[in-house]
């Protein structure tokens, strides 16, 4: 018996996106969480999750935030994104990302029911319309990106290692005992320096790359905070 986690906070799509999933598999398990905190609170108590059906947007989390907190709590559980959001540059992201797919919610709940069949099974959905963007001069744009890292000040660099790890401004505020305006500063600070129009690209456009300057006991920090 398959077992789902629909995170989102509006009761009635939870409602038909449960249908949807019932559709497609009638006797499946259905769980439900309201936000990204609700949601690891829910994995860390219930065994077995096949997929979770992530809406992006959620009362504690911003852009891809949510899902990459997910992503580095559960990294095997698969997770599909369910928004209104189907600007292609969005989707590309997320697959950027590692979505195990990309659900529009003005999908039909048949439609939807289809897609969720094909994650289960190990392809990836993304809308009908979707063109995936050419990778032509990709590697001449990471190295422009990693000559532009080089500017930013070690602070910077925190913020945005704390930043592509998926941390909203207060969380980052509170692992480096900043004010959260001094974080929104620092942030728009990193994405003119590299050129970046959101926060959602920095975080595909960093995610895989090493970061430059001393960053060591941060990391053990966290990572002592997540042992513990």
């Amino acid at each position: 018996m398959a077992s789902f986690l629909i995170i989102d906070d509006h009761p009635l799509f939870r409602e038909a996106l449960g249908n949807a999933v019932r559709l497609a598999l009638p006797e499946a398990r259905i769980l439900e969480a309201m936000s990204i905190e609700d949601a690891l609170h829910t994995l860390s108590a219930e065994q077995g999750v096949d997929l979770a059906l992530l809406d992006l947007s959620l009362p504690d989390a911003t852009g891809f935030s949510g899902f990459l907190r997910l992503r580095e709590a559960y990294p095997r559980l698969p997770v599909a994104i369910v928004s209104s959001e189907e600007d292609q540059r969005v989707v590309g992201e997320a697959l950027a990302l590692g979505a195990a797919g990309y659900l529009p919610k003005s999908t039909s709940k048949r439609e939807l029911a289809r897609s969720i069949e094909g994650v289960l099974s190990g392809s990836v959905s993304v809308p009908k319309d979707f063109v995936a963007a050419p990778q032509r001069g990709r590697a001449d744009a990471s190295k422009a990106l990693e000559v532009k890292l080089r500017e930013l000040t070690p602070q910077q660099l925190r913020v945005l290692d704390l930043l592509r790890r998926g941390y909203p401004n207060r969380q980052i505020a509170q692992e480096l005992q900043l004010a959260e305006s001094t974080v929104k500063a620092h942030i728009t600070e990193i994405l003119r320096k590299l050129g970046l129009f959101s926060r959602n690209k920095a975080i595909v456009e960093i995610g895989k790359m090493d970061l430059p300057g001393p960053r060591s006991r941060l990391n053990a920090r966290l990572d002592r905070g997540r042992a513990s």
